[in-house]
Protein backbone atom coordinates (compact mmCIF):
# COMPACT_ATOMS: atom_id res chain seq x y z
CA UNK A 1 0.00 0.00 0.00
CA UNK A 2 1.57 2.88 -1.18
CA UNK A 3 2.25 6.20 1.59
CA UNK A 4 0.33 9.24 1.46
CA UNK A 5 1.74 12.20 2.80
CA UNK A 6 0.34 14.99 4.91
CA UNK A 7 0.20 17.17 1.40
CA UNK A 8 -1.32 15.17 -0.92
CA UNK A 9 -4.21 14.74 2.14
CA UNK A 10 -4.76 18.33 2.48
CA UNK A 11 -4.51 18.90 -1.45
CA UNK A 12 -7.30 16.85 -1.66
CA UNK A 13 -9.45 17.89 0.99
CA UNK A 14 -9.20 21.45 -0.34
CA UNK A 15 -10.13 20.02 -3.97
CA UNK A 16 -13.08 18.56 -2.32
CA UNK A 17 -13.91 22.00 -0.64
CA UNK A 18 -13.41 24.03 -3.47
CA UNK A 19 -15.69 22.03 -5.49
CA UNK A 20 -18.56 22.15 -2.82
CA UNK A 21 -18.18 25.78 -2.70
CA UNK A 22 -17.79 27.06 -6.24
CA UNK A 23 -17.24 30.68 -6.84
CA UNK A 24 -19.80 33.43 -6.94
CA UNK A 25 -18.77 34.44 -10.08
CA UNK A 26 -21.02 32.98 -13.07
CA UNK A 27 -19.94 33.75 -16.80
CA UNK A 28 -22.77 33.60 -19.56
CA UNK A 29 -22.75 34.37 -22.99
CA UNK A 30 -26.23 36.37 -22.93
CA UNK A 31 -27.05 38.05 -20.08
CA UNK A 32 -29.91 36.93 -17.85
CA UNK A 33 -32.75 39.41 -17.79
CA UNK A 34 -33.96 40.25 -13.94
CA UNK A 35 -37.12 41.23 -12.41
CA UNK A 36 -36.06 42.09 -8.94
CA UNK A 37 -39.46 43.37 -8.22
CA UNK A 38 -40.63 39.40 -8.37
CA UNK A 39 -37.48 37.81 -7.66
CA UNK A 40 -37.45 36.54 -11.68
CA UNK A 41 -34.22 35.90 -13.71
CA UNK A 42 -35.05 34.96 -17.48
CA UNK A 43 -32.27 32.54 -19.08
CA UNK A 44 -31.98 33.06 -22.83
CA UNK A 45 -28.87 31.11 -22.78
CA UNK A 46 -29.46 27.67 -25.11
CA UNK A 47 -28.42 24.94 -22.74
CA UNK A 48 -25.39 22.70 -23.66
CA UNK A 49 -26.35 19.49 -25.65
CA UNK A 50 -22.86 17.78 -25.27
CA UNK A 51 -23.01 18.67 -21.32
CA UNK A 52 -26.20 17.77 -20.77
CA UNK A 53 -25.58 14.27 -22.70
CA UNK A 54 -22.34 13.56 -20.50
CA UNK A 55 -24.11 14.35 -17.14
CA UNK A 56 -26.51 13.16 -15.67
CA UNK A 57 -29.91 15.13 -16.19
CA UNK A 58 -30.83 16.00 -12.58
CA UNK A 59 -26.93 17.04 -11.87
CA UNK A 60 -26.94 19.37 -15.17
CA UNK A 61 -30.32 20.83 -14.01
CA UNK A 62 -29.28 21.40 -10.81
CA UNK A 63 -25.77 23.04 -11.62
CA UNK A 64 -27.70 25.15 -14.15
CA UNK A 65 -30.55 26.61 -11.39
CA UNK A 66 -26.83 27.06 -9.00
CA UNK A 67 -25.87 29.65 -11.77
CA UNK A 68 -28.75 30.88 -12.47
CA UNK A 69 -29.71 31.72 -8.41
CA UNK A 70 -26.12 33.05 -7.80
CA UNK A 71 -26.56 35.82 -10.73
CA UNK A 72 -29.84 36.58 -9.22
CA UNK A 73 -28.75 36.72 -5.77
CA UNK A 74 -25.63 39.26 -6.96
CA UNK A 75 -28.11 41.38 -8.81
CA UNK A 76 -29.97 41.27 -5.21
CA UNK A 77 -26.66 42.46 -3.26
CA UNK A 78 -26.38 45.34 -5.49
CA UNK A 79 -29.96 47.48 -4.34
CA UNK A 80 -29.52 49.24 -1.51
CA UNK A 81 -29.82 48.05 1.61
CA UNK A 82 -30.40 48.50 5.07
CA UNK A 83 -30.40 47.12 8.66
CA UNK A 84 -33.37 46.03 10.69
CA UNK A 85 -33.44 44.54 13.70
CA UNK A 86 -29.95 43.73 13.62
CA UNK A 87 -31.11 42.02 10.09
CA UNK A 88 -29.68 43.18 6.34
CA UNK A 89 -32.68 44.33 4.32
CA UNK A 90 -32.79 45.14 0.63
CA UNK A 91 -35.56 47.24 -0.86
CA UNK A 92 -37.02 45.43 -3.87
CA UNK A 93 -38.23 47.79 -6.70
CA UNK A 94 -41.61 47.89 -8.35
CA UNK A 95 -42.34 44.70 -10.30
CA UNK A 96 -42.63 44.71 -14.04
CA UNK A 97 -43.59 41.25 -15.27
CA UNK A 98 -47.18 41.34 -14.72
CA UNK A 99 -48.39 37.63 -13.21
CA UNK A 100 -51.54 35.68 -13.59
CA UNK A 101 -53.57 34.90 -10.53
CA UNK A 102 -56.25 32.56 -10.51
CA UNK A 103 -59.20 35.23 -9.55
CA UNK A 104 -59.37 39.01 -9.47
CA UNK A 105 -57.37 41.36 -7.11
CA UNK A 106 -59.83 41.80 -3.98
CA UNK A 107 -61.54 45.33 -4.24
CA UNK A 108 -60.85 48.02 -1.71
CA UNK A 109 -62.72 47.87 1.78
CA UNK A 110 -65.00 50.70 1.40
CA UNK A 111 -64.72 53.17 4.30
CA UNK A 112 -67.02 53.78 7.33
CA UNK A 113 -68.47 56.44 8.61
CA UNK A 114 -66.35 57.16 10.85
CA UNK A 115 -63.70 57.18 8.30
CA UNK A 116 -65.42 59.58 5.64
CA UNK A 117 -65.91 61.92 9.09
CA UNK A 118 -62.16 61.46 9.87
CA UNK A 119 -61.26 62.45 6.42
CA UNK A 120 -63.62 65.41 6.07
CA UNK A 121 -62.48 67.44 9.04
CA UNK A 122 -58.79 65.91 8.61
CA UNK A 123 -58.77 63.75 12.15
CA UNK A 124 -55.65 61.49 11.94
CA UNK A 125 -55.55 58.45 14.30
CA UNK A 126 -52.59 58.28 16.79
CA UNK A 127 -51.02 55.62 18.23
CA UNK A 128 -51.66 54.95 21.64
CA UNK A 129 -49.47 53.24 23.87
CA UNK A 130 -50.96 50.05 25.70
CA UNK A 131 -49.72 50.81 28.98
CA UNK A 132 -51.64 53.40 31.48
CA UNK A 133 -50.39 54.76 35.21
CA UNK A 134 -53.15 53.57 37.44
CA UNK A 135 -53.22 55.89 40.49
CA UNK A 136 -55.11 53.19 42.46
CA UNK A 137 -52.36 51.11 42.85
CA UNK A 138 -49.72 53.08 41.74
CA UNK A 139 -48.38 51.11 38.70
CA UNK A 140 -48.07 50.80 34.83
CA UNK A 141 -51.36 48.84 34.02
CA UNK A 142 -52.93 47.86 30.64
CA UNK A 143 -55.25 50.48 28.53
CA UNK A 144 -57.72 48.02 28.04
CA UNK A 145 -58.98 43.96 28.54
CA UNK A 146 -57.96 42.47 31.76
CA UNK A 147 -56.61 43.91 34.74
CA UNK A 148 -57.04 47.20 33.15
CA UNK A 149 -56.49 50.56 34.90
CA UNK A 150 -58.85 52.73 36.52
CA UNK A 151 -61.08 49.90 36.21
CA UNK A 152 -64.52 51.09 37.79
CA UNK A 153 -66.15 47.80 37.40
CA UNK A 154 -63.87 46.55 40.69
CA UNK A 155 -65.60 49.28 42.68
CA UNK A 156 -67.31 47.96 45.76
CA UNK A 157 -68.90 51.61 46.72
CA UNK A 158 -70.49 53.79 43.93
CA UNK A 159 -71.52 57.85 44.65
CA UNK A 160 -75.20 58.27 44.14
CA UNK A 161 -76.00 61.68 41.84
CA UNK A 162 -77.72 64.55 43.45
CA UNK A 163 -79.92 64.30 40.36
CA UNK A 164 -80.73 60.39 40.31
CA UNK A 165 -82.95 58.51 42.69
CA UNK A 166 -81.63 57.07 45.89
CA UNK A 167 -82.86 54.10 45.74
CA UNK A 168 -81.96 53.07 42.16
CA UNK A 169 -79.24 50.37 41.94
CA UNK A 170 -75.83 52.30 40.69
CA UNK A 171 -74.46 49.18 39.85
CA UNK A 172 -77.22 47.44 37.88
CA UNK A 173 -77.64 51.02 35.89
CA UNK A 174 -73.73 50.50 35.00
CA UNK A 175 -74.11 47.28 33.77
CA UNK A 176 -76.90 48.45 31.93
CA UNK A 177 -75.29 51.44 30.33
CA UNK A 178 -72.41 48.87 29.35
CA UNK A 179 -74.74 46.69 27.12
CA UNK A 180 -76.56 49.40 25.66
CA UNK A 181 -72.78 50.25 24.50
CA UNK A 182 -72.14 47.07 22.93
CA UNK A 183 -75.32 46.68 21.04
CA UNK A 184 -74.52 49.81 19.68
CA UNK A 185 -71.17 48.91 18.15
CA UNK A 186 -72.27 45.83 17.22
CA UNK A 187 -75.18 47.69 15.22
CA UNK A 188 -72.94 50.33 13.86
CA UNK A 189 -70.69 47.37 12.81
CA UNK A 190 -73.53 45.18 11.10
CA UNK A 191 -74.67 48.45 9.18
CA UNK A 192 -70.84 49.01 7.96
CA UNK A 193 -71.09 45.34 6.41
CA UNK A 194 -74.81 46.00 4.86
CA UNK A 195 -73.07 49.36 3.58
CA UNK A 196 -70.24 47.38 1.85
CA UNK A 197 -71.93 44.54 -0.02
CA UNK A 198 -74.84 47.14 -1.02
CA UNK A 199 -77.56 45.97 0.78
CA UNK A 200 -80.14 47.05 2.92
CA UNK A 201 -79.29 48.35 6.15
CA UNK A 202 -81.07 47.29 8.83
CA UNK A 203 -83.22 49.44 10.69
CA UNK A 204 -83.14 50.79 14.71
CA UNK A 205 -85.36 49.41 17.25
CA UNK A 206 -85.90 46.10 18.28
CA UNK A 207 -89.29 45.88 16.87
CA UNK A 208 -89.11 45.82 12.31
CA UNK A 209 -89.93 49.29 10.86
CA UNK A 210 -91.05 47.98 7.93
CA UNK A 211 -93.78 46.37 6.45
CA UNK A 212 -92.81 42.33 6.50
CA UNK A 213 -93.97 39.89 3.63
CA UNK A 214 -95.85 36.82 4.24
CA UNK A 215 -92.82 34.36 3.70
CA UNK A 216 -90.64 36.17 6.13
CA UNK A 217 -93.42 35.97 8.77
CA UNK A 218 -93.61 32.22 8.04
CA UNK A 219 -89.89 31.63 8.54
CA UNK A 220 -90.07 33.64 11.92
CA UNK A 221 -92.80 31.54 12.98
CA UNK A 222 -90.67 28.41 12.05
CA UNK A 223 -87.38 29.65 13.26
CA UNK A 224 -89.60 30.26 17.05
CA UNK A 225 -90.76 26.93 16.54
CA UNK A 226 -87.75 24.98 16.69
CA UNK A 227 -86.44 27.04 19.19
CA UNK A 228 -87.51 24.89 22.26
CA UNK A 229 -85.62 22.40 24.06
CA UNK A 230 -87.43 19.47 21.84
CA UNK A 231 -86.74 21.41 18.68
CA UNK A 232 -90.23 22.06 18.07
CA UNK A 233 -91.22 18.11 18.01
CA UNK A 234 -94.19 18.89 20.46
CA UNK A 235 -95.45 22.17 19.24
CA UNK A 236 -98.69 22.29 17.73
CA UNK A 237 -100.13 23.81 14.29
CA UNK A 238 -102.73 25.87 14.20
CA UNK A 239 -105.82 25.29 12.29
CA UNK A 240 -104.97 26.20 8.68
CA UNK A 241 -101.04 26.25 8.76
CA UNK A 242 -99.27 24.31 6.18
CA UNK A 243 -96.80 21.82 6.66
CA UNK A 244 -93.08 23.31 6.96
CA UNK A 245 -90.95 22.64 3.87
CA UNK A 246 -86.98 21.66 3.82
CA UNK A 247 -87.47 20.13 7.48
CA UNK A 248 -86.98 16.26 5.96
CA UNK A 249 -84.83 13.61 6.73
CA UNK A 250 -81.38 14.13 5.26
CA UNK A 251 -80.19 12.14 2.30
CA UNK A 252 -77.38 9.35 3.42
CA UNK A 253 -74.70 9.11 0.88
CA UNK A 254 -73.10 5.91 0.42
CA UNK A 255 -68.85 6.35 1.86
CA UNK A 256 -66.48 6.37 -1.00
CA UNK A 257 -64.49 3.94 0.17
CA UNK A 258 -65.89 1.19 2.02
CA UNK A 259 -67.56 -2.44 1.50
CA UNK A 260 -66.57 -3.20 -1.89
CA UNK A 261 -69.12 -6.25 -2.25
CA UNK A 262 -71.65 -4.40 -1.60
CA UNK A 263 -70.77 -1.95 -4.25
CA UNK A 264 -70.28 -4.63 -6.94
CA UNK A 265 -73.04 -6.16 -6.18
CA UNK A 266 -74.92 -2.78 -7.22
CA UNK A 267 -73.03 -2.44 -10.22
CA UNK A 268 -73.72 -5.84 -10.89
CA UNK A 269 -77.72 -5.45 -10.60
CA UNK A 270 -77.34 -2.05 -12.91
CA UNK A 271 -75.44 -4.24 -15.50
CA UNK A 272 -78.57 -6.48 -15.07
CA UNK A 273 -81.21 -4.33 -15.80
CA UNK A 274 -79.52 -2.66 -18.65
CA UNK A 275 -78.64 -6.07 -20.31
CA UNK A 276 -82.04 -7.70 -19.95
CA UNK A 277 -84.82 -6.70 -22.98
CA UNK A 278 -87.49 -7.43 -20.76
CA UNK A 279 -89.05 -4.29 -18.88
CA UNK A 280 -88.78 -4.68 -14.99
CA UNK A 281 -91.80 -4.87 -13.31
CA UNK A 282 -92.23 -4.02 -10.07
CA UNK A 283 -95.34 -6.42 -8.70
CA UNK A 284 -95.83 -4.64 -5.28
CA UNK A 285 -95.64 -1.43 -6.66
CA UNK A 286 -97.92 -2.08 -9.45
CA UNK A 287 -100.41 -4.25 -7.35
CA UNK A 288 -100.57 -1.19 -4.79
CA UNK A 289 -101.41 1.59 -7.71
CA UNK A 290 -103.93 -0.85 -8.94
CA UNK A 291 -105.89 -0.40 -5.69
CA UNK A 292 -105.44 2.59 -4.94
CA UNK A 293 -106.89 3.70 -8.40
CA UNK A 294 -109.68 1.41 -7.39
CA UNK A 295 -110.32 2.95 -4.22
CA UNK A 296 -110.32 6.50 -6.20
CA UNK A 297 -112.64 5.31 -8.55
CA UNK A 298 -115.26 3.38 -6.47
CA UNK A 299 -114.94 6.62 -4.23
CA UNK A 300 -116.17 8.88 -7.06
CA UNK A 301 -119.22 6.52 -7.62
CA UNK A 302 -120.67 6.91 -4.48
CA UNK A 303 -120.14 10.53 -4.51
CA UNK A 304 -122.25 10.70 -7.55
CA UNK A 305 -124.78 7.93 -6.31
CA UNK A 306 -125.22 10.02 -3.06
CA UNK A 307 -126.28 13.28 -5.12
CA UNK A 308 -128.83 11.54 -7.18
CA UNK A 309 -131.46 9.90 -3.94
CA UNK A 310 -134.08 11.87 -2.26
CA UNK A 311 -136.41 14.65 -4.55
CA UNK A 312 -136.35 18.49 -4.26
CA UNK A 313 -139.59 19.94 -2.77
CA UNK A 314 -141.14 19.97 0.96
CA UNK A 315 -142.62 16.52 2.32
CA UNK A 316 -144.08 17.60 5.33
CA UNK A 317 -147.03 16.99 6.66
CA UNK A 318 -149.54 13.44 6.98
CA UNK A 319 -150.18 11.58 3.50
CA UNK A 320 -152.90 12.79 1.03
CA UNK A 321 -151.68 16.11 2.11
CA UNK A 322 -149.84 18.81 1.41
CA UNK A 323 -147.45 19.67 -2.13
CA UNK A 324 -147.00 16.83 -4.08
CA UNK A 325 -148.93 14.55 -2.73
CA UNK A 326 -151.94 12.55 -3.88
CA UNK A 327 -155.74 11.57 -2.51
CA UNK A 328 -155.58 8.04 -3.93
CA UNK A 329 -152.93 5.56 -2.28
CA UNK A 330 -150.20 3.84 -3.70
CA UNK A 331 -152.58 0.60 -4.97
CA UNK A 332 -155.01 2.70 -7.23
CA UNK A 333 -152.34 4.28 -9.17
CA UNK A 334 -151.82 4.00 -12.89
CA UNK A 335 -148.30 2.93 -14.27
CA UNK A 336 -146.91 5.04 -16.44
CA UNK A 337 -146.53 3.77 -19.66
CA UNK A 338 -142.87 5.15 -21.78
CA UNK A 339 -143.88 5.75 -25.33
CA UNK A 340 -141.53 3.51 -27.38
CA UNK A 341 -140.91 4.84 -31.55
CA UNK A 342 -142.92 3.86 -34.06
Amino acid sequence: MAACSIEDVLAKAEKDEAEKLKSITVHKELDLEFDLGNLLAFDKNPPDAREFRQKKKEDFLCSLARDNTQLLINEIWKLPTERVDEVIVAKLPEPTTRLPREKPAPKPRPPTKWEEFAKLKGIQKKKKTNLVWDDVHKEWRRRWGYKRANDDTKEWLIEVPESSDPNEDQFAKRMKAKKERVAKNELNRLRNIARAQKIKVPGVGLAPTDQQSKSELGKAVQVAKVSTASVGKFQDRLPKEKAPKNTGKKRKFQPLIGDFSTEKQKQLDILKVMDSKKPRLDITKAVNKQMREEDVESGSKRKKGSGKKGRKGNFSGKKGKGFGSTAKSGKNRKPRMKQGKR
